[in-house]
């Protein structure tokens, strides 16, 4: 048993050193892991990197070009352009990490005790089909009409909006795990329904459900700032990209850069959590390399 135990670890261990050296390998995901690396490091070091207070009001330097003491510019009430999309960062990342852990850790028990039990499968699986049909920004809309704005809120929202995708995901690949020969003979062994779940069938299906969570990270980037956009998201003055866009949407013609600034951020930050999750995808998929 012990012989046993030992060279399961070691076949980790070699596991683990390939994918290492699959992902030095792979450009997507080197590239993509640098932008969300970067993001993150802005989220978390706004107050160092910030050159003034998001909040602070200059009056007299309202719509103040790029480069007229702002970097980026000024907006309508001469707060620093720059400062205010870096803050922007925090909610992003807040809300894009939130939303993909969330979704993963509760999508991925609703997915595998739907595949193990069949009176829940009809349950869960139903409720999900239910909330899928929706589309995703008019349900999240419609939530957030109930819950009200604020980040903690979007957070719920999207979370609500995205597990029962992903618990279909997780279920459909758990199915394929539950008929291998291994699973028939843990169950004729006596061995326990959460065991079998959690040792067995889970560690599967992790790879697959880590990169549908890297696709809700940036999609609940893009959703968020959507919604604060039409004014259901994070509310003002607490700076969002998505309520810097709308502030600037008004003023387009004579302020661009309110627009293409926090534009390009939610851009940059969208690709590159995407291409992160493409060059994931390729490095634990078992058919490449």
């Amino acid at each position: 048993m012990t012989d046993l135990s030992s060279v399961r670890r070691e076949l980790r261990r070699e596991q683990r050193r390939l994918n290492i050296r699959r992902f030095f390998r792979n450009r997507q995901a080197v590239f993509g892991s640098l932008i969300v690396l970067l993001m993150l490091c802005v989220a978390v070091f706004a107050p160092l990197l910030a050159p003034a207070d998001p909040l602070a009001q200059t009056v007299s330097h309202r719509f103040a070009k790029p480069g007229e003491g702002y970097v980026l510019g000024a907006d309508k009430l001469g707060r620093d352009l720059l400062s205010r999309i870096i803050y922007g960062a925090r909610v992003s990342m807040t809300v894009g990490l939130s939303v993909g852990l969330c979704s993963m850790l509760l999508g991925m028990t609703a997915g595998l005790y739907a595949c193990y039990y069949k009176s829940l499968d009809n349950v869960l699986m139903r409720i999900c089909d239910g909330l899928s049909a929706i589309p995703s920004t008019l349900l999240a809309i419609a939530l957030m009409a109930v819950f009200g704005p604020g980040i903690p809120n979007v957070i719920l929202a999207l979370s609500i909006v995205y597990t029962p995708r992903m618990a279909r995901v997780s279920r459909s690949a758990a199915l394929v795990v539950k008929e291998q020969t291994y699973i028939e003979a843990l169950r004729s062994q006596g061995a326990s329904a959460t065991r079998i779940i959690w040792r067995h069938i889970a560690p599967n299906i992790f790879s697959a459900v880590v990169v549908q969570a890297s696709y809700y990270f940036a999609n609940s980037i893009i959703t968020e700032a959507g919604l604060s956009f039409l004014g259901v998201g994070v509310p003002a003055p607490q700076p969002s990209w998505g309520n810097i866009l709308a502030e600037g949407r008004e003023v387009i013609t004579k302020a661009w850069w309110m627009v293409v600034y926090p534009g390009l951020a939610t851009a940059l930050a969208v690709m590159g959590t995407n291409v992160f999750g493409d060059g994931l995808r390729d490095i634990l998929d078992p058919h490449t390399n």
